[in-house]
């Protein structure tokens, strides 16, 4: 298991994507599988970092990748404000670009890119949300 923890600021993204880029190498995806399990993880810690937050430097991402032969089970917890994704409508991507509320767009993105998506938040105050691709 890879394990590491980031200070909640931007500049962590690309230190993030890197440290997430060594567990999945160990599975071998294909290099574009690859590099859409970075997008989704790096959508999600710019959501912890937006959202939970509200902003850089309020709070720590904790990273853990856990690697088997098959899938890649990637986990981020945070101390930020609790996230319930019921509660973020779909958006609708039918109408113009220029008119789309992005507001869920990035959540839609994670749950299309990886195989499943968790999101809890424990009574302790943590969130966590865990995110599985499989080979």
């Amino acid at each position: 298991m890879y394990k590491a923890t980031f200070p909640g600021r931007f500049k962590s993204l690309a230190e993030i994507s890197e440290f997430v880029s060594r567990a999945i190498n160990e599975i071998g995806f294909d290099e574009t599988t690859a590099y859409m399990i970075l997008v989704a993880v790096d959508e999600a810690c710019t959501n912890i970092i937006e959202h939970a937050y509200g902003g850089e430097g309020q709070g720590d991402i904790q990273c853990s990748c856990d690697v088997t032969e098959d899938l890649v089970k990637i986990t981020l917890r945070d101390r930020g404000e609790p996230f319930d994704p019921t509660t973020v409508p779909e958006p609708d991507f039918s109408v113009p670009l220029q008119e789309l509320n992005c507001r869920g767009a990035g959540l839609v993105l994670i749950q299309k890119i990886m195989d499943e998506t968790n999101f809890e938040s424990t009574p302790d105050g943590e969130n966590v949300l865990t995110m599985i691709k499989r080979k």
